[in-house]
């Protein structure tokens, strides 16, 4: 679309109409979907920016005519989805993308289970167009409101030690880069490029096609019963995660308890014969109107009133799974794995998730718990969490969610499988663990208790060898994640380097952890650099405005 046909470009500086005009008139064409005056805004509300334009492609014509035309007006080019990482990697001043209208299954092989799909298609719309087939996503994450591209590029996970990340199924890919070419890559066709884009962090280019496999359609016999941590810790090395393919905790820090999801696939000969019948779950409590709002509103008088946090843990899910232990809360129920795995995330929130190994989760959560109840020697439960911040008068949320998964199963750095920048252990099963903080009505908890529990919760991941999630909030530095992910990190960037020279996929967020100390005269060309930020007020729902420049380097 020209400006002519398009008013609302005409707000754009003269240059960038000028060359919008010129290859609307030499394109055969193409449409450009471009508006103005869009506000993108990350789902918890945590971050906003104002894009110069945010475009819509609906091919992969129009998603190499906005990076052609992005080249020419030296502008920095973000790719967004949902927008469910509650960080800032998505924020951006200049030219924002949004593939949610390119998002077609392309082909199905059945005699191969490969499924090939366009990068924007939503995980709930692949999962719905997979089951309509007759086929299936091995494994799935909590939520289902990502795209793919996104869900690849940051590293989403289930849980379960059968299973990696969810990118593990992927065999092919195909990116634009910033040339405006579109090339495919696979671990036997460009295996550095795949391997860096599996984890691209949106650095690369612009996802445009997917191929993985999927597996025959599978409902799961899910079950979850809340007890006493102790008893989960005593179970930990025997057989708590190996008791099922899918395994999930969530552990409540007041009370010292946990509650356990596990699922077993349902032999699809016991579904059709009837042996097994699909069945619904009861209605939980915070998933009714009532709990849902006295929950929200619980947590946003503990702004103000911090000290009843713990008796609202003890309250709300108790409600939720029951105040006593055992067998007797236990509840159940039968269906399609896409709605098994999904999981209500209820409100706005900060989360921070870091990948440990396995085997320290329970010195992990017995640390964590002794340090939030400012336990002393001789209290129960009391451990030495050497955890240097003090927790005094620090009230936290709950519940900390506990997952796990094993990225050796299926992916490795000798098949070329296995991404650069993937945050799990190399070498056996990893233990993610995701602190939630709420921000009831877009309101941060009061007394900075969010980055209270954040400085302790990461200098105890730290000490026990762990990572950080890409998707999340953490404030790991450039050295540390040299440190810990070394020649993988070298060539993840190497690759970047080669891809995208002139950094027209570059923003603050990728500068801050990925690239070189920013330094002006080291800039890349098309950079964008962070300019300020703001506060967004409460009622125009919360959170930090980021504001970015271009560096404007002009071509050579």
């Amino acid at each position: 679309m020209a400006t002519e046909s398009n008013p609302a470009l005409a707000s754009l500086p003269s240059n960038v109409r000028e060359i919008i005009e010129l290859a609307s008139q030499r394109d055969g064409g193409i449409p450009f979907r471009a508006k103005t005056a869009h506000v993108h805004r990350t789902w918890a509300g945590t971050f906003t920016s104002l894009p110069e334009l945010y475009i819509q492609p609906e091919s992969v014509q129009e998603i190499q005519k906005v990076v052609r035309l992005a080249r020419h007006a030296r502008r920095r080019v973000t790719t967004t989805g949902c927008g469910h990482s509650p960080s800032d990697i998505t924020c951006t001043s200049s030219w924002l993308v949004n593939l949610d209208n390119f998002n077609k299954v392309i082909s199905v092989d059945h005699s191969t289970g490969l499924v090939v799909v366009q990068a924007g298609i939503r995980l709930y719309q692949l999962s719905d167009e997979l089951d309509r087939r007759g086929l299936a996503l091995p494994s799935l994450g909590s939520i289902n409101e990502q795209s793919i591209a996104g869900a690849i590029s940051t590293g989403t996970h289930g849980s379960g030690i059968k299973h990696g990340l969810v990118g593990e199924s992927i065999t092919e890919l195909k990116i634009t880069l910033a040339n405006g070419e579109t090339l495919s890559c696979s671990p036997e066709d460009k295996p550095d490029l795949f391997r860096a884009a599996l984890i691209s962090l949106g650095a690369l280019g612009i996802i445009t096609e997917v191929t993985f496999k999927a597996v025959p359609a599978f409902s799961l016999a899910w079950s979850q019963a809340i007890d006493s941590d102790k008893r989960i810790f005593e179970q930990w090395e025997k057989d708590l995660w190996s008791q099922a393919e899918f395994v999930r905790i969530w552990w409540f820090p007041y009370m010292r308890r946990a509650a356990v999801w596990t699922a077993h696939v349902v032999d699809p000969v016991d579904l059709k014969t009837g042996a097994v019948k699909h069945r619904e779950p009861p209605t939980s409590y915070y998933d009714s109107w009532l709990g849902y709002y006295v929950y929200h509103n619980l947590l946003a008088l503990s702004r103000w009133v911090p000290r009843i946090t713990p008796w609202i843990e003890w309250f709300v899910f108790g409600m939720q799974y029951g105040f006593k232990n055992g067998e007797v809360t236990r509840i159940g129920a039968v269906q399609p794995s896409q709605k098994a795995f999904l999981l209500n995330c209820l409100y706005s929130q900060s989360v921070n998730e870091w990948a440990i190994p396995l085997h320290k989760g329970p010195e992990a959560l017995q640390r964590l718990g002794a340090w939030l109840q400012n336990l002393k020697p001789g209290d129960p439960g009391y451990v030495e969490h050497g955890i240097p911040y003090s927790a005094e008068g620090l009230w936290v949320h709950s519940p900390v969610e506990v997952r796990a998964s094993d990225s050796t199963v299926y992916t490795s750095r000798e098949a070329n499988t296995r991404p650069f920048l993937d945050p799990t252990q190399c070498d056996g099963p990893t233990l993610y663990l995701n602190a939630i903080m709420y921000r009831p009505y877009h309101r941060e908890p009061t007394y900075n208790a969010t980055e209270r529990y954040y400085l302790g919760f990461e200098w105890l991941m730290r000490e026990l060898g762990g990572k950080p999630h890409w998707a999340k909030t953490f404030t790991a530095t450039q050295a540390d994640l040299a440190r810990w992910y070394g020649e993988d990190l070298q060539r993840w960037g190497a690759v970047r380097e080669s891809v995208d020279p002139e950094g027209m996929f570059v923003g603050p967020w990728h500068r801050r952890y990925l690239l070189e100390p920013l330094q002006r005269d080291k800039l890349l060309p098309l950079e964008e650099i962070q300019q300020t930020t703001k506060k967004v007020p409460a009622r125009q729902g919360g959170g930090i405005e980021v504001i970015g420049i271009q560096n404007l380097v002009a071509p050579n």
